[in-house]
């Protein structure tokens, strides 16, 4: 039985939101380090990939970029890092705010006009995002929460070179595979402070083989039936969901401050992004 696009969309959205929720717990309720699940991640995600372009191809993996894989490797680290500290919800928010601030400020660096409104949003989205980093009562870790800013800001690279890179699919098995033998080396660095247990090392394969590999897979062709303003504006439910998961299953406390600052950041990026406006920014994608 086809899925609808609805349905797709829905589904990698949930895939997009388990992926906060699946480091959250495994880097706080198990033992596993943030190496370990990094490596367990972009390995299982590989594989995951590389199963699925076999699969559909019937052919090699693809094309690969060691830029696009250094990115990649960027924003997996600094995911996992982060997450030590970080609440599902916040981590997913600072996350998705820096994804697409960083695509908005490409957009405009390339020549991209934007009205009133969109600069309107543009300074609500990242004033939203500063106030969630100020210092204060009900501030973040401020270094975790700069690591997953950098995450954001490294995904936002790895996925506007995708855009030029071809068929999605097959351009994200290459990276996965090329940025599971840069992550390597880690191993040896790290080998004396790495740890993991079967808990831990379960959360890290559904990270990288479910919400990551074949999350992407179920978006891809998801966006191959919605319009690009459609699928960016269905983003925005990432952290939403996201949230409301993290209260459901981790029993994590939204603060006031968390809950204003995502109004800001999700608002002011829906004013930017919105199917009405005719904007490039529209058709730019993250995850």
């Amino acid at each position: 039985m086809r899925l609808t696009a609805a349905a797709l969309t829905a589904l990698a959205l949930m895939a997009f939101a388990a992926n906060s929720l699946l480091a959250r717990q495994a880097l706080t309720a198990t033992a596993i380090d943030p190496v370990s699940f990094t490596v367990i991640r972009l390995c299982s995600g590989a594989v995951m990939l590389a199963v699925i372009v076999a699969w559909r191809a019937r052919s090699a993996p693809g094309r690969f970029s060691l830029a696009s894989s250094l990115a990649l490797l960027a924003y997996a680290l600094g995911f996992s890092w982060a997450y030590l500290a970080l609440g599902a919800a916040t981590g997913a928010l600072l996350l998705f705010g820096a994804v697409q601030l960083s695509m908005l400020a490409w957009a405009l660096n390339r020549g991209e006009r934007f009205d009133r409104s969109s600069w309107l949003g543009f300074l609500l989205a990242a004033g939203g995002l500063v106030w969630l980093l100020l210092p204060g009562l009900q501030q973040p870790p401020l270094m975790p929460a700069v690591a997953m800013v950098i995450a954001g800001v490294a995904w936002a690279v790895y996925t506007l070179r995708g855009a030029a890179s071809g068929e999605p699919l097959r351009a994200n098995c290459g990276n996965f595979l090329l940025a599971s033998l840069l992550v390597l080396p880690l191993l040896a660095i790290f080998w004396p402070r790495l740890r993991w247990d079967v808990a831990g090392f379960w959360l890290a394969v559904a990270s990288g083989a479910l919400a990551s590999g074949l999350g992407y897979a179920v978006w891809y062709a998801a966006l191959a039936r919605i319009r690009r303003a459609t699928a960016a504006v269905a983003q925005l439910l990432v952290p939403v969901i996201t949230a409301v998961l993290a209260v459901l299953l981790l029993g994590e406390a939204l603060s006031g401050r968390l809950l204003l600052a995502g109004l800001a950041i999700l608002g002011g990026i829906l004013l930017v992004i919105s199917p009405w406006r005719r904007s490039a920014a529209s058709d730019l994608r993250a995850q």
